[in-house]
């Protein structure tokens, strides 16, 4: 009976006194007795009151955008890797950087072999940085067959807590040394890369897409920014349940993520030799940052008026369709479903409000 009573009367003395609270209330009450009226007292957090800075007429500097002809290069270079070729470095070849090699190894620490630091014909590439720092740069100069001593440190946040910080000495053998043959860059090797003909329309091409995206990148930044500093003008206290929350959904979006890639978030915080308190506290700042920046948007969207129609959430369907490859009306059926109507309106209003804010930005 008195879950019956107290849902409507708590929601209608929050639409009096005018309140939106951001946790579960509290309930204690006071008196349940046949005759008389139900009292009872919920104690809440309430969603802090913001106020406004400047989020009109922000001036914030466009990045300049530019591609060198280093990045051209570099483009190229990683086009001309992609179609190297391994060949058998001769037999008194010495490890370079660059180079496929094969090896032995085993590890000790004080002069005991670790489990986990042994390996047999095992592949690496010289600079990869695929093993603990030092460890690749003692191999160069080293010829087939030969037997050298690599010593170096484990690093501190080493994923094994037994060898972090310790000084190792591995026993390496090389048994083979492959090295990588390039192409020449000719207009043989834009005609087998690409569409075009000759090494000067491929250039183009790459100095053309560098551009786009990085036009794409600085556009990005410049909104990032705008958006930034419309945040930092208010004036708001945030109550910590909210970072909190917000941290606690952060993780919960890790975890699926995480999922989705095979992997449970207990076997990720393993791997990374870390456990939740860790990771909450980590993601506090970036919380509090979104959390600052979603009350900012809630302010403008009510000292505007801004509304969200029908179109707008037709729209975001239609968007988020064409991302996950689905139709419209599959999307609706999912987001009905899940019961997140309240997070599309959401989302949506967030959108518009951050395109208000960067139309009126100072041109």
């Amino acid at each position: 009976a008195f879950e019956g009573v107290a849902q409507q009367a708590f929601e209608d003395a929050l639409t009096e006194q005018n309140m939106e609270p951001v946790t579960r209330p509290e309930i204690d009450i006071v008196t349940l007795e046949e005759g008389k009226d139900v009292v009872f007292t919920a104690k809440f957090t309430q969603r802090p009151e913001v106020t406004l800075g400047q989020y009109k007429g922000l001036t914030v500097e466009k990045p300049e955008v530019t591609v060198s002809e280093e990045d051209i290069d570099r483009q190229i270079e990683g086009m001309r890797q992609n179609q190297g070729t391994l060949v058998d470095a001769p037999a008194d070849a010495e490890v370079k950087k660059d180079d496929f090699i094969t090896l032995d190894f085993e590890g000790f620490v004080d002069g005991t072999a670790f489990e986990g630091g042994k390996g047999e014909d095992y592949p690496l590439q010289i600079g990869s940085g695929s093993f603990i720092p030092g460890f690749e740069d003692q191999l160069i100069g080293a010829k087939i067959g030969e037997a050298r001593d690599v010593n170096v440190t484990f690093p501190e946040e080493y994923h094994s807590k037994d060898l972090a910080g310790k000084p190792a000495k591995f026993e390496c053998t090389i048994h083979s040394i492959k090295e990588r043959r390039l192409p020449e860059l000719d207009d043989e090797f834009a005609k087998k890369v690409s569409k075009f003909q000759t090494i000067e329309e491929l250039r183009a091409n790459i100095r053309k897409n560098l551009e786009h995206a990085a036009q794409q990148k600085a556009d990005n930044d410049y909104n990032v920014a705008v958006i930034e500093k419309a945040t930092e003008n208010i004036t708001v206290d945030i109550p910590a349940v909210m970072i909190e929350n917000r941290v606690t959904m952060m993780i919960q979006e890790m975890a699926m993520r995480l999922e989705q890639q095979g992997m449970k978030l207990e076997q990720y915080l393993q791997y990374a030799g870390t456990d939740l308190n860790q990771i909450r506290e980590q993601y506090k700042k970036t919380a509090e940052e979104n959390v600052r920046t979603d009350l900012m948007l809630e302010a403008v969207a009510k000292a505007e008026g801004i509304k969200v129609e029908g179109k707008d959430l037709d729209d975001e369907v239609a968007a988020m369709a064409l991302t996950y490859g689905a139709t419209p009306a599959q999307v609706r059926k999912v987001v009905k479903e899940q019961g997140r109507i309240g997070d599309l309106i959401t989302t949506v209003l967030r959108k518009k409000t951050s395109q208000f804010i960067l139309d009126n930005a100072a041109k």
